[in-house]
């Protein structure tokens, strides 16, 4: 079931005692970010769907550019930011606390966390020529090459997933994308498949990945995502289309 998103000129509903309150957009990949952190600490919270096209008013009392996530505490106080989020939640929820305490690791799964922004540009590009059928090998390679330090970076640590045996900060906060991955092949045929040969070890993490209850959560099949895809392209994005689903 998804929640309907509020537009302008909508009230804001009342703040729920005992939870915080997410303001996500159910195809967002940087808010879906925030509800895997949450999901996987087990933090109560309440979700507000927000239409990005026709934003209400209140959107900016809580998120000063009027984007998505942010999160308001009992205190009324706001953040903004995914990985400032979801760094706060981590410190401030700390019983299962997702990154390493190890100060190195934790440090190297930040680089590999800001790192994976140059996955995400190459990634999208790569969508846009999906959607077109008009397969770019150059930014097809790009989008690879950028995909092949994680794969070795998996090999060398030598565990299901970049966190250890189950799943860190590291690993859900480039799940989002990794989830939409299959969407190019749904947009571009099977041209757009990435080689099971070349990602051995990232398609094992990734179906262990969709095992996962924080995931479960949250996911969406590439189809899915491949028709919100089109509609934001066309100009109409269809936030709503999983309402009552």
């Amino acid at each position: 079931m998804s929640q309907k998103h509020l537009s302008r000129g909508s009230r804001l509903p009342p703040f729920p005692k005992g939870k915080l309150r997410l303001y996500s957009m159910r195809f967002c990949p940087y808010a879906q970010r925030v509800h895997l952190v949450l999901d996987a600490k087990r933090i109560p919270y309440e979700v507000v769907n927000v239409d990005l096209t026709e934003k209400p008013d209140w959107l900016y009392e809580k998120s000063p550019f009027g984007k998505v996530p942010a999160i308001e505490l009992e205190s009324g106080d706001t953040l903004y930011e995914s990985l400032i989020i979801c760094d706060f939640l981590d410190e401030k929820y700390p019983s299962r606390s997702l990154y390493s305490r190890d100060p190195l690791k934790k440090a190297k799964d930040k680089i590999m966390i800001d790192h994976f922004n140059k996955v995400i540009q190459s990634m999208l590009k790569v969508y846009y020529h999906t959607a077109n059928s008009n397969l770019n090998e150059d930014q097809l390679e790009e989008f690879f090459q950028g995909l092949d330090l994680y794969e070795r970076e998996l090999v060398e640590r030598g565990k299901s997933f970049f966190g250890g045996d189950r799943p860190g900060m590291l690993d859900y906060m480039i799940w989002p994308w990794c989830e939409r991955s299959d969407m190019m092949k749904v947009l571009g045929g099977d041209q757009f498949l990435l080689p099971k040969d070349r990602f051995k070890r990232l398609m094992e993490w990734r179906n262990q990945m969709k095992e996962d209850d924080a995931v479960k959560e949250s996911y969406l099949e590439p189809q899915v995502h491949a028709k919100y895809f089109q509609s934001r392209k066309a100009g109409y994005p269809d936030y709503d289309m999983l309402v009552g689903n």
